[in-house]
C-alpha cells in the first residue's frame, strides 16, 4: 500500500468576479429568466481571476499539513476541491482513504428540527453511518454542552449553541484524511480553547489531516509541516517553522531586524542606535523562536562622546502593549564606566521557557542615570514570535489546548510517592530556619 494519501498535480480553479457557483441551480436559472430575460440574450465579457494556479501537492498519510496564507491566497478553493465539492478548471487530485470535512461548519442543520435530529442528519452528510452516530452521540452532546436543549428545534438556539453543536458533530468523524477550514474562527474564546484541544487530540491519532487557519499557534502546535499559498500558487513548503518564518515577514509590521544609516539613527550628540536584531544562539536572525531556547537581542550604538556613563535597557511588550519586563545593562565590565567614543553591541539574553508563545514587540533605551537622562529610546523597534513545542518537554507538557499567560517557564516538580500509605492524617512538614534536622 502507497504511503500517499493526497497527491495533486497542477490543480487550477478559474472564477469570473461576480460568480457564484449556486446560480447553476435550475430554480436559479429559473427565476432569472423570469425576472430579467433580457439578460439571457446578452452577453457580457466578464472578468476572471485564477484562485488557484498550477498546485503541486503530495500529503502522507499520518502526516499533519498546515495551509497558510492571506484571505484570497486560494487556501479554502484548494479544501473544496480536494473534498470534491467544487471541480477544478485544470489539474487532478486523488485520494486514498475515507475524508471527512470541516469546511463549513452548520451544514445540513435543519431549523425546524431539532438539535438531536439535526445531529443525526449533519452526522450523515458528512458521512457517518446511523450506528456510528448512535455510538458517539451522548460524545458529541457534551462537548456541545447542550444537553438540556438537545431536543429543541435549533431555529430557537443561541448563535453559540448552533456552532457548538455543529462542530461538535463534524469534530467527532472518524475518516482516515479530515480537511479542517477556520473552525477556531468561531464561537466565543472558550469554545475555541476547546476546540483546538479536539483538533491536537485528532492529530495524535495518527490522521492525515490539512489544517486551514490564521492562527499562528494553532498550526504551529498542531502541524509538522506547512504550506504557503500567495495569490493562488504554492511560494513555500517545508517544515512549519522554517514556512511559518517567511510568512512572518511578510505578515508583521515590523521585523525580527532593525538598522538606521548614520544620519537618521536616532539618539543625540552623545550617543546614537544604530541597529537592533532578536537573533538565536547560533547567531541566525529569525521572526520565530522555539518556545526552549533563548533569544538575543542585540544593540548597536555608536558613543559620539566619551566621557559619559551610559545605560542600554530591553523594553519587551505583547500584542496589546502590555510592559512584559525591563531590563537594563548589568555588565560588570561597564557597569558605572564612562564609554569612550566607538562602537558597542550590547547583548540582552532571554531564557528559554520564559515567555509564552505569541508575539513580541522589543524596545530600547540608552541613559544617563545619574542626572536621569533619556538619551535613545525606540519603543516598538522590532518584533518577534515564540512557538511552543509539541515534543511534551516544554511548560506545556503534553496538553495541546490553549494556555493563557505572558510567561511560561518551565518550573522545576517533584513528586513523592507511597504505596502503602497508613492512612492517617494527611501531613506537610516543612523545615525551617533553626530547625535540628537542616
Amino acid at each position: 500500500m502507497s504511503d500517499i494519501a493526497i497527491r495533486a498535480e497542477g490543480l487550477s480553479k478559474l472564477y469570473q468576479l461576480d460568480e457564484r457557483e449556486r446560480e447553476s441551480a435550475l430554480r436559479n436559472v429559473l427565476g432569472q429568466m423570469l425576472r430579467e430575460p433580457w439578460r439571457l440574450l446578452k452577453r457580457e465579457k466578464k472578468e476572471t481571476f485564477w484562485a488557484l494556479k498550477d498546485v503541486d501537492l503530495e500529503v502522507k498519510h499520518g502526516e499533519v499539513l498546515g495551509l497558510i496564507g492571506r484571505n484570497g491566497a486560494g487556501k479554502t478553493t484548494l479544501l473544496k476541491i480536494l473534498s470534491r465539492i467544487t471541480k477544478p478548471t485544470r489539474g487532478w487530485a486523488e485520494i486514498h482513504g475515507r475524508v471527512g470535512s470541516l469546511l463549513e461548519v452548520g451544514t445540513g442543520f435543519h431549523p425546524e428540527l431539532s438539535g438531536r435530529d439535526n445531529t443525526y442528519l449533519s452526522g450523515a452528510i458528512l458521512g457517518m453511518s446511523k450506528r456510528e452516530i448512535e455510538r458517539k452521540f451522548d460524545e458529541i452532546v457534551a462537548f456541545a454542552e447542550i444537553e438540556k436543549f438537545i431536543d429543541t428545534p435549533v431555529k430557537h438556539y443561541s448563535s453559540g449553541m448552533y456552532v457548538r453543536l455543529a462542530f461538535a458533530v463534524a469534530a467527532h468523524l472518524e475518516p482516515e484524511i479530515l480537511f479542517v477550514d477556520e473552525v477556531l474562527a468561531v464561537g466565543d474564546a472558550r469554545f475555541q480553547k476547546k476546540c483546538l484541544g479536539k483538533m491536537g487530540d485528532v492529530a495524535k491519532q495518527g490522521r492525515t489531516i490539512i489544517f486551514v487557519s490564521h492562527n499562528v499557534e494553532a498550526v504551529t502546535r498542531l502541524c509538522n509541516r506547512c504550506v504557503l499559498l500567495q495569490q493562488g500558487s504554492v511560494v513555500n513548503d517545508g517544515e512549519t517553522h522554517d514556512v511559518m518564518n517567511a510568512y512572518l515577514r511578510q505578515e508583521l509590521t515590523k521585523t525580527s531586524s532593525r538598522e538606521w544609516s548614520k544620519s537618521e539613527a536616532p539618539g543625540d550628540h552623545v550617543v546614537r542606535l544604530r541597529a537592533i536584531y532578536a537573533r538565536s544562539a547560533e547567531g541566525l536572525v529569525s521572526e520565530t523562536f522555539d518556545i526552549r531556547r533563548p533569544v538575543a537581542i542585540d544593540f548597536v550604538f555608536d558613543v559620539l562622546e566619551g566621557g559619559t556613563l551610559l545605560t542600554p535597557n530591553l523594553h519587551i511588550f505583547n500584542e496589546q502593549g502590555v510592559t512584559v519586563f525591563i531590563s537594563h545593562d548589568v555588565d560588570p565590565k561597564w557597569r558605572g564606566r564612562p564609554r569612550p567614543v566607538g562602537r558597542y553591541i550590547s547583548t540582552a539574553w532571554i531564557p528559554g521557557n520564559f515567555l509564552a508563545e505569541g508575539t513580541f514587540i522589543a524596545g530600547t533605551a540608552i541613559t544617563t542615570m545619574a542626572p536621569q537622562n533619556v538619551r535613545v529610546y525606540e519603543r516598538e523597534a522590532i518584533a518577534f514570535q515564540i512557538i511552543d513545542s509539541t515534543d511534551g518537554d516544554s511548560a506545556r507538557g503534553d496538553y495541546a489546548g490553549h494556555l493563557p499567560g505572558i510567561v511560561r517557564p518551565l518550573l522545576a516538580w517533584e513528586t513523592t510517592y507511597d504505596p502503602e500509605p497508613n492512612g492517617g492524617p494527611l501531613t506537610y512538614v516543612s523545615l525551617r530556619e533553626g530547625d535540628e534536622r537542616l
